[in-house]
């Protein structure tokens, strides 16, 4: 009986407020973390191409408002759709040839090398670790470890071997 009343009140915490969508995102919050990383991608386009930030920074401002605007129709459209799967569907609208404006839209993202933009999103995906992601590690022990390295490594090798092969064929 007290382990049903333990796992009740758990649940009950976990649950949203009155009112309250668990999937509503918090729009203010995500538009200051977006321009800190619109910050972050200007530098590391600046070092990858070496494209002046001022040149740069038009294509990295239709960037962030098309971002931003995905957040707020994934806040305030009555189904739920992910905010990266809104965002993905206006950047595709801003830039249909035909669309009033999709050729200054591109003209404006041309200038940006999207590897360097995706390098911070992805290191900070990679070192990002949750709580329950550190008391998993901390009950499978040492052993995860060695099987964390040996995946690693042999998906790095694997595609090393396919990178060597794909190049050696493309280049006769």
């Amino acid at each position: 009986m007290s382990t049903n009343s333990a796992q009740s009140s758990s649940v009950e915490h976990s649950l949203p407020a009155d009112g309250e969508d668990e999937r509503k995102i918090d729009v203010i919050r995500y538009s200051g973390l977006l321009l800190i990383a619109s910050a972050i991608g200007l530098v590391s386009n600046w070092v990858a191409t070496g494209a002046d930030p001022l040149t740069a920074l038009p294509g990295m401002a239709v960037l962030y408002i098309v971002s931003v605007a995905g957040l707020l129709l994934a806040r305030f459209v009555p189904f739920y759709l992910p905010s990266v799967a809104w965002t993905s569907l206006l950047a595709i609208l801003v830039t249909i040839p035909g669309i009033p404006g999709s050729a200054w839209v591109l003209a404006q993202v041309e200038v940006m090398n999207f590897l360097a933009l995706a390098t911070p999103a992805l290191a900070y995906g990679g070192l990002a670790l949750t709580k329950g992601e550190f008391d998993i590690a901390r009950k499978s022990g040492w052993k995860i470890v060695i099987v964390a390295i040996c995946v690693m490594l042999g998906t790095y090798l694997g595609s090393v071997v396919i990178a060597d092969i794909t190049l050696r064929i493309g280049g006769q």
